[in-house]
């Protein structure tokens, strides 16, 4: 086969191009206009894993199986929790028109916090943020949104997953051994019963700090513990839609639970109890008096949606 000059600088230019798109896609640091906030973003790459555990693994719950061969289109993930830092560029400035989309508290913003929901463990820029609502953490998402004009979201349960695995097939990220998990997430053996300053510990594989550990996070997916038996081998970007406000999918562990649950296919089911001290009739859809193990990091899609798509997205979490 022979090659023009012409023909030659076009396949030229289609490997430039080629190339090009595949440089945009890496790490990279997000700033959010109007104010001073910037975090990192870590590009996670397209690919399959075992979701799930096996019958074996120490510590494994009933609805952490069977595990299913998954597949996760790529996506950017936050490299550390959202941090209060974070948090009150949104909190404390917001403008009232970007919260008409939920009515909360019969008001269009939320509510002021009635009670120090860090329950003295402080609220350093550093801190990680607690005490959210699933609701609250995708009302933030919606303001980066609106802020950046980038679609952020929570994970999806097996995006979270696959992230915290960084590529192992361990209990943790690092292995089965459990005495190692000090190094890398602050839980009950390490914390000294309280959440700590985020990027403090080891990472893992991929750059992501506290996946276990430190807070419990929010994905979007609501709970149900039989969700792996109707989920097919080879499943692509699976997600359990949002049902009622409760019970929803926590994932990671925190500073008070045991290196046995802080594994990486441990499942948490969101409670109403973690609100029953709320004095407010109906009770808040921004804090939980009783959740202050909570927090939330923030991905974005490789792929964005269309608008129509991401108006549709917030509305269906957020009504």
């Amino acid at each position: 086969m022979t090659f023009s000059v012409k023909t030659s600088i076009s396949f030229l230019l289609i490997l430039a191009s080629i190339e090009s798109l595949a440089q945009e896609f890496q790490s990279y640091e997000q700033a959010v206009p109007q104010t001073e906030v910037k975090f990192k973003m870590i590009a996670i790459p397209a690919g399959s894993y075992l979701m799930g555990s096996s019958y074996s693994e120490p510590g494994r719950e009933d609805d952490e199986g069977p595990q299913r061969n998954v597949t996760v289109d790529a996506f950017w993930m936050e490299e550390h929790e959202v941090t209060f830092a974070e948090w009150d560029a949104f909190f404390k400035n917001m403008d009232v028109p970007q919260t008409k989309a939920i009515a909360l508290d019969a008001v269009s913003r939320p509510t002021a916090q009635y009670i120090d929901l860090t329950w003295g463990m402080g609220r350093d820029d550093n801190q990680p943020s607690n005490s959210m609502s699933q609701a609250a953490a995708i009302m933030y998402c919606k303001w980066l949104y609106n802020k950046t004009g980038i679609f952020f979201r929570l994970p999806t349960e097996a995006e979270w997953e696959y992230a915290c695995r960084a590529g192992s097939k361990t209990a943790y990220s690092f292995g089965d051994d459990a005495s190692v998990l000090k190094s890398y997430a602050y839980n009950k053996d390490n914390s000294a019963s309280k959440f700590h300053k985020v990027r403090q510990l080891k990472p893992n594989a991929w750059g992501l700090y506290d996946m276990l550990g430190n807070l419990s996070e929010w994905t979007l997916d609501q709970y149900n513990p039989k969700a792996y038996d109707a989920l097919a081998d080879g499943v692509q970007n699976p997600l359990t839609p949002p049902g009622t406000r409760y019970p929803r999918v926590v994932r990671g562990g925190s500073y008070q639970t045991d290196a046995a649950a802080c594994r990486c296919a441990n499942r948490i089911s969101s409670l109403a109890d973690w609100n029953k001290r709320d004095p407010q009739i109906p009770k808040s859809r921004w804090w939980l008096t009783d959740g202050m193990t909570i927090g939330f990091r923030v991905v974005r899609p490789k792929t964005a949606p269309s608008k129509d798509e991401i108006e549709k997205f917030y509305a269906q979490y957020l009504k």
